[in-house]
């Protein structure tokens, strides 16, 4: 069944297949997701109430740490609600303006996550490469310039995917074969030539991740070579710990991610369940992952939480 327009056909909803391949373990893999959800979006709000209401972590690093927990909760509730509801209550149809809303919000935000790892990388560089400047140079104002900026590019930058899509007539095929709306997918139901839609799709990727990756490269070479620069071995081992949790949320977002991406485009060969497993989890790991790496390797966090779990006072 579909709506026409002026210059465009589409269909009133498509058809969220889940994980094809694993139909018969549907109702197990989704305990698996809710499990992952759940500690996402706990540890995430935990990480917000703890840097909201303890005012000596109204520090840069903190500030985008905060940030990375809104983006995660954003990103990992756009998609598992409904991924719960396709693999426990067979709830596969979704109409067609939520894909579209779907699509934005899992690309929007994962820009937006990749700013702020950018902007974390640039804190830690400046924090030890000019450690008496730093709060000169990264103050509250410039941070919160820098997440408008991040925000706004994510944006803006994503609009145009359901703008072009929405213009673009689509065959009768109403079916994808995954548990979310994601751009390439919904770009392979529609009947007319779409070079354009994936030239943009790849000039996005390519310049909000590429220019994230290569300013997070410099950074960690530059903190780097500080580093090895200091005399004393105990400060050595103190920078690194300062970074090391960054590096793990780095690895844990931008890994999945590109495989995704890629396999989306050249995976052909790729066993669909492969793809589809590692999709979702690329969705549901890194916000998980986030709040536990930084709860542990963070100190004045951990802190909080065990005085918090001890009912002592800070």
């Amino acid at each position: 069944m579909s709506a026409s327009g002026n210059s465009s056909s589409h269909p009133m909803s498509f058809i969220l297949l889940g994980i094809p391949g694993l139909e018969n373990s549907h109702f197990w893999v989704a305990f698996l997701f809710c499990t992952m959800y759940v500690v996402a979006v706990v540890g995430n709000i935990t990480i917000l109430h703890i840097i909201r209401t303890d005012h000596t972590l109204h520090e840069p690093m903190y500030l985008f740490l905060a940030m990375l927990a809104v983006t995660d909760l954003v990103l990992s509730s756009s998609t598992q609600p409904k991924m719960l509801a396709i693999l426990w209550f067979h709830a596969h149809e979704i109409e067609y303006h939520a894909c579209l809303i779907q699509v934005f919000f899992i690309h929007a935000f994962s820009s937006v996550e990749s700013g702020v790892l950018m902007a974390m990388a640039l804190d830690r560089y400046v924090a030890i490469c000019f450690p008496l400047r730093h709060s000169s140079i990264l103050t509250p104002s410039a941070v919160g310039k820098l997440g408008a900026v991040v925000m706004m590019r994510g944006l803006l930058w994503v609009s145009p995917f359901c703008f072009m899509v929405s213009r673009m007539p689509f065959c009768p095929s109403q079916i994808i074969p995954q548990s979310y709306c994601e751009h390439m997918a919904v770009l392979k139901l529609v009947c007319a030539d779409t070079r354009v839609n994936r030239a943009y799709g790849l000039f996005v990727a390519f310049s909000v991740v590429g220019f994230d990756m290569i300013v997070i490269s410099i950074s960690y070479v530059m903190i780097l070579r500080t580093v090895l620069g200091l005399p004393a071995g105990e400060a050595r081992l103190k920078a690194f710990g300062t970074c090391a949790s960054h590096v793990c949320v780095i690895l844990a977002f931008y890994i999945p991610a590109l495989f995704t991406f890629l396999t989306h485009r050249f995976g052909h060969r790729v066993p669909r369940v492969v793809h589809v497993m590692l999709a979702n989890l690329y969705l549901l790991v890194p916000p998980m992952l986030n709040p536990i790496i930084y709860g542990v390797r963070t100190k004045q966090i951990r802190d909080r939480v065990t005085q918090g779990c001890c009912g002592k006072d800070p």
